[in-house]
């Protein structure tokens, strides 16, 4: 009981070394296998009603009234003591532009062209990239590779700015939204399991354990039918 009192709730007691971030996608429903027939709005509204929840925090409004405008391209380090709130930078649900669910509510379900935003796991304290930003990029995973013919990403440069950047915990950055990419998969085979691998590539990223299909990089099925 001595000991726990020692303990601050905003972070760590000890620091190992950083170890690189795990990623994951929305919308996950049913595991890592996405798919829907485009004639049939049974089988992709779904994933669109959960894309709409999950960017609900991320509405334009939202951002604006809870967290401030910072300078892109550079780590917002905050100082003051572990237990001061710390702000949070404004990532706009505008900023997916076609993936936004703004000008298309579909999310390119309806035809045949689904997003797919992207997130890293929150790390206190973690800067990725070593000061440049980190991409992703997306490829069949295992099989014919013309499956997958073309894919969009936004924001329009497909990285995770700096600014976001690091991440001081939930007890004090309790606004905090944590940023995305969003995958716009525009081209992909139809009337086939299509298995992708999306990857973070920057310094300091692990990407290629074969151990760990989270590590760096998300593996998930893609299937699209007419």
């Amino acid at each position: 009981y001595a000991m726990l009192l020692t303990l601050s709730p905003y972070t760590p007691r000890h620091w190992d070394p950083v170890s690189p971030p795990g990623v994951m996608i929305r919308p996950y429903l049913n595991g890592f296998t996405i798919a829907f027939n485009v004639s049939q709005p049974s089988t992709w509204q779904p994933y669109v009603d959960s894309m709409h929840h999950f960017l609900a925090a991320y509405d334009d409004k939202v951002q604006e009234e809870k967290n401030i405008e910072c300078v892109p391209g550079q780590y917002f380090i905050q100082g003051g003591s572990d237990s001061e709130e710390k702000k949070a930078c404004q990532f706009k649900r505008s900023l997916l532009q076609n993936c936004s669910g703004i000008q298309d509510p579909t999310f390119g379900y309806s035809r045949g062209q689904p997003c797919i935003p992207l997130k890293m796991n929150r790390i206190i304290g973690y800067r990725p990239g070593a000061g440049v930003p980190v991409s992703v990029e997306c490829k069949v995973q295992k099989g014919n590779e013309s499956h997958l013919r073309s894919v969009d990403f936004y924001p329009g440069n497909g990285t995770f700015d700096l600014m976001y950047y690091p991440y001081y915990g939930k007890f004090t950055h309790v606004n905090y939204t944590s940023p995305l990419v969003a995958m716009h998969f525009t081209d992909v085979q139809r009337n086939y399991l299509v298995p992708i691998q999306c990857s973070l590539n920057g310094k300091g990223i692990i990407n290629n354990l074969n151990s760990d299909r989270f590590l760096g990089r998300i593996i998930f099925t893609l299937s699209i039918g007419k």
